[in-house]
């Protein structure tokens, strides 16, 4: 059993004990002011690729999400059915891998019978197409992205319901060499 304990801290305490046991990962989170009670702490138990169950104290909001995958006509199928207790809401994502690069996605909320539908295209490993039809919204969201220079990624997306252009730039720079950095922007 490995166990791993992270902390910060501005107007009170932030923390995250975390412990591999086996194959499941347990973690409990507090977020207090400068008194600790109960209604400060969230719970989640996961086995990667199969289940997570999360506990949020103060929300009394409990999330499942269970996780699998399938072979279909020599393609993988990846499956998640989330629910959320507290929201009264109930999600299944499916995406089929068409190849290493290429795939489609399914969401559909049974709440508000929403369905959306996403195929992402990557051309010749340079550019990224990714279109979206709400059918909750009948509205198509556009997105396209270009790998420049060392792996700096330039995105441009359109929602045609909420008439927005994101315009982005996610880039590696030199006084951050483990991480990245990212620059956005609305233009409409």
């Amino acid at each position: 059993m490995n166990a791993a304990i992270s902390m910060r801290s501005r107007k009170g305490l932030t923390g995250t004990v975390a412990a591999d046991a086996g194959e499941l990962k347990l973690r409990a989170y507090v977020i207090a002011g400068p008194a600790l009670n109960a209604s400060d702490l969230s719970f989640s138990v996961e086995k990667p690729g199969s289940f997570l169950v999360d506990f949020d104290v103060p929300q009394k909001n409990v999330r499942f999400q269970f996780m699998n995958t399938a072979r279909i006509l020599e393609k993988q199928l990846y499956m998640t059915y989330t629910h959320m207790t507290g929201e009264n809401r109930t999600i299944l994502d499916g995406t089929l891998l068409l190849d290493p690069t290429n795939k489609i996605s399914a969401n559909y909320a049974l709440d508000s019978r929403n369905l959306k539908l996403r195929c992402s295209y990557v051309h010749r490993g340079m550019a990224t197409f990714e279109p979206c039809y709400d059918f909750g919204k009948n509205s198509w969201e556009l997105a396209v992205s270009k790998t420049v220079f060392d792996g700096d990624v330039i995105r441009a997306s359109y929602d045609m319901s909420r008439k927005v252009l994101d315009l982005g730039w996610l880039w590696k720079p030199s006084f951050n060499r483990d991480g990245k950095c990212k620059v956005c922007n609305n233009l409409i």
